[in-house]
């Protein structure tokens, strides 16, 4: 085959690679939450070595955002919490979750109909454990924050099943009269 060719099927090969990832890395469903949530960008992207993510984190969020753990379930902070406010990535402090769009699920973690932006989490397929599962993560540090699932209520039908250890509240300020 002549030089350019080989070149030619080269940068196709990885036009084709670019493609691919970027499909295996989209975004969830577009909904959004109510009020302005903190949104990102890529300038706002958070990389920090295993050593500073174990300085910064607890144990128990450690391992569950950096390295895909799970806490028991009826366990976490925030399974059971009822009052008004964002949920954020406990690494970066970026909102996720709104407490409007928490729901009772019976499973022990805190769950959601959907993210505050749909740019404000990822996802990515998730393999292990013997069947296929859809990861949620944090778009901006890449924090494990839990699983989303296609049994939820409406009005989206999902389930964002979170690990308390991954999340941070922030309640909501109560209104002056």
């Amino acid at each position: 085959m002549k030089p350019k060719v080989l070149v030619l099927c080269g940068v196709m090969t990885v036009a084709t690679v670019v493609l691919l990832l970027c499909t295996a890395f989209r975004r969830s469903p577009p909904e959004i939450a109510g009020g302005p949530p903190k949104l990102w960008n890529m300038k706002d992207r958070i990389i920090k070595t295993e050593e500073e993510w174990r300085k910064l984190l607890t144990t128990e969020q450690f391992n569950v955002t950096r390295r895909k753990g799970t806490e028991r379930a009826f366990t976490g902070a925030y399974w059971d919490n009822h009052s008004a406010g964002i949920y954020l990535c406990v690494c970066c402090d970026l909102d996720l979750f709104s407490s409007a769009d928490k729901f009772e699920s019976g499973t022990g973690w805190p769950s959601f109909t959907r993210p505050v932006a749909a740019d404000n989490v990822a996802t990515r397929s998730d393999r292990s454990l013997f069947t296929t599962r859809t990861e949620v993560l944090c778009p901006r540090c890449d924090a494990h924050l839990g699983h989303v699932f296609e049994d939820g209520p409406a009005p989206t039908g999902l389930r964002y099943c979170m690990n308390s250890a991954a999340l941070r509240f922030a309640k909501q300020a109560e209104e002056k009269k």
